[in-house]
């Protein structure tokens, strides 16, 4: 594999960096410190064949357009993505390959489905999501509370995401709550609350470093090495495994 990183610079382009060493071609960082490309346009053609984005999902145009011009797959690890740019990337797909997740760690995805499964046995249950981040993170809800939101619909398909909650009202019967909490150095938490009148069941995931989300991308990106045009996710990987 030969691979761009966009967003080098980044703790998680570092973190990237070190794990592929002499497989990344190129990389680019709007910084331009270290001596890396500060645009697509300034990197060139180094004969790659997969771009990892780490960077900022504004980016996302810019790297779905050199990928796509230059024949390479492209492994998507941003998140906060508007509606226009989740539409890009799923025109994209229709193109090259294309890795796109909230999440790139492989508990995550085994969090989701259990959630899934869990919400699936309990179709009267109560679900409230809630996500813990460090203070330096500037989108909320998080991607991956997203994520597991939208497992979770898959067996409810009524369900309705609640962001947040104040003021006046009860909840409704077909809401799910999605509560973000925004403190010190913590690197990521997610949990699922499952609860009837008799009982609560939780799910949790703690991330103790961002190191989870370096592998899983690199394991998106060897994922999909010689794979035909297509959106694949998370789910894909796990059923991989």
């Amino acid at each position: 594999m030969r691979a761009i990183l966009c967003g080098a610079n980044g703790a998680m382009g570092r973190l990237i960096d070190g794990i592929l060493g002499a497989e990344v071609a190129g990389r680019v960082s709007i910084d331009r410190e270290n001596g890396v490309a500060g645009t697509f346009a300034e990197l060139g053609d180094v004969g790659a064949d997969m771009v990892i984005d780490f960077s900022h999902h504004s980016a996302v145009e810019d790297v779905l357009n050199y990928a796509e011009s230059h024949g390479c797959a492209a492994v998507i690890g941003t998140t906060g993505h508007t509606e226009a740019e989740k539409a890009r990337i799923l025109a994209a797909s229709e193109r090259i390959p294309v890795f796109y997740s909230g999440n790139m760690s492989m508990g995550i995805a085994v969090l989701c489905r259990l959630a899934k499964e869990a919400a699936a046995y309990f179709p009267d249950a109560d679900i409230e999501i809630v996500e813990t981040h460090h203070h330096r993170k500037a989108d909320a809800p998080s991607g991956t509370a997203h994520m597991l939101f939208n497992a979770i619909r898959e067996v409810r398909p009524q369900a309705v995401e609640h962001c947040g909650r104040a003021g006046e009202g009860k909840r409704t019967r077909d809401e799910i709550g999605v509560s973000s909490l925004r403190m010190g150095g913590v690197v990521g938490v997610h949990e699922v609350h499952i609860c009837t009148e008799t009982q609560c069941l939780t799910l949790r995931h703690e991330a103790m470093t961002r190191g989870m989300l370096a592998d899983g991308a690199v394991a998106a990106a060897r994922f999909l090495e010689g794979k035909p045009k297509g959106l694949y996710g998370m789910e894909n990987l796990l059923n991989k495994a």
